[in-house]
């Protein structure tokens, strides 16, 4: 039974979601410094680099971890907007959460990110493997 888990967690899926959620966090850290740096409000900044990272993460997690390779522009275009779609709503979950935790839980606002965080990126990953990127064969739940 542990070892069932292990495998799945340790699967180059999974890990290839990590890293290159990693990657999608340093885009966005980037693009918001640069425009920051360049004079940019960091309320349009923060929404750049958003789009900017969440273009990034569609590409990524399309090719490189759930390797959906169909380029159709319809299916391209529907895929994006669900994966847009379900992003935004963990980025709207994500602010429901730090707030209850940080405002009226009185809990560290580093600690809450770091918990909130775990639970986006497991949100974001479920979406994505049974939402966004499932093959054809497999049925939503």
């Amino acid at each position: 039974m542990l070892k069932k888990i292990w495998d799945k967690f340790t699967s180059r899926e999974v890990i290839s979601y990590l890293v290159f959620g990693v990657m999608t966090t340093v885009v966005n850290w980037i693009v918001y410094a640069i425009m920051v740096r360049a004079g940019v409000d960091y309320r349009v900044a923060t929404a750049a680099a958003w789009v900017v990272s969440v273009v990034f993460a569609y590409v990524v997690n399309k090719i490189f971890v759930f390797q959906s390779y169909d380029l159709h522009p319809a299916f391209i275009f529907k895929e994006m907007v669900s994966f847009t779609a379900c992003r935004a709503a963990s980025g709207v979950m994500e602010m429901v959460l730090m707030v209850i935790m940080v405002s009226w839980l009185n809990m560290d606002e580093y600690v809450s990110k770091v918990l909130v965080s775990i639970v986006v990126v497991v949100v974001n990953y479920v979406f994505s493997k049974l939402f966004i990127f499932r093959k054809s064969e497999e049925k939503p739940l």
